[in-house]
């Protein structure tokens, strides 16, 4: 029997919510680029009854898709 291997592909989204407040949270799924994490999770939160499970430093938070306002992805690199 052998050992699976998984690959973890981590974003970090700044989320602001219907309210006004901005919240950022890291999101992780299993395996593909960071891009394709990036679409899973606006395609998520996009669906009618869409929920994202998200670290806010240690705790878990679920986003409720209902309740963001906009979604903004982390930059890689320098911002210029």
């Amino acid at each position: 029997m052998g050992l699976k291997c998984l690959i973890m592909t981590e974003i970090v989204l700044r989320i602001r919510l219907i309210s006004g407040e901005y919240l950022d949270v890291t999101y992780t799924t299993e395996g593909g680029t960071p891009e394709e994490a990036v679409e899973h999770a606006i395609s998520t939160l996009a669906a009618e009854d869409g929920t994202l499970r998200c670290l806010h430093g240690n705790r878990l938070v679920v986003l409720y898709g209902r309740g963001v306002a906009t979604l903004e992805v982390a930059p890689r690199g320098p911002v210029l």
